[in-house]
């Protein structure tokens, strides 16, 4: 376990063999930014949910050249999420049979609608209602319109 400030910020099971190596690939979002070709080689990657995996096959059939791009983009979704909002949605889209980004990100943004805020209540009261009146524009601009 690592903690900062008495607070656990990471978890990692503990490895007793010699050579064995473990990842936590979501620690590794944030370099696919800058180098997303870390996606097909990346041991770390190996190790992501069946769904991503699946993603990310059917993206670079489709896409060849821009596939890590956009698994990097769908994967930068992660953190702000979460992880199971993300394999919610790429579940989703590979029953649909639907690879694309704009895809993932729109289902994304359906099942993180933001509830609309309840109405304030206020002791404000308006003196005088506005009243929709395109002339007093004019009346303050000293001119004189004229209907063409």
């Amino acid at each position: 376990m690592v903690y900062t400030e008495n607070a656990n910020i990471a978890r990692h099971k503990r490895l007793l063999g010699r050579g064995e190596v473990s990842y936590e690939w979501q620690h590794y979002i944030p370099l696919l930014e800058k180098k997303p070709g870390a996606l097909r080689n990346g041991a770390p990657f190996a190790e992501m949910p069946l769904p991503l995996l699946q993603l990310q096959t059917a993206l670079r059939r489709r896409e060849r050249q821009q596939g890590d791009r956009i698994m990097a983009k769908v994967l930068a979704a992660v953190p702000a999420h979460g992880l199971e909002t993300v394999l919610g949605s790429v579940k989703q889209l590979l029953d649909s049979g639907v690879t694309s980004l704009e895809q993932v990100l729109n289902v994304l943004s359906r099942l993180n609608d933001i509830p609309i805020p309840a109405q304030v209540e206020t002791s404000l009261k308006l003196k005088e209602e506005p009243l929709a009146d395109t002339a007093r524009y004019d009346r303050l601009t000293d001119k004189e319109v004229f209907d063409a």
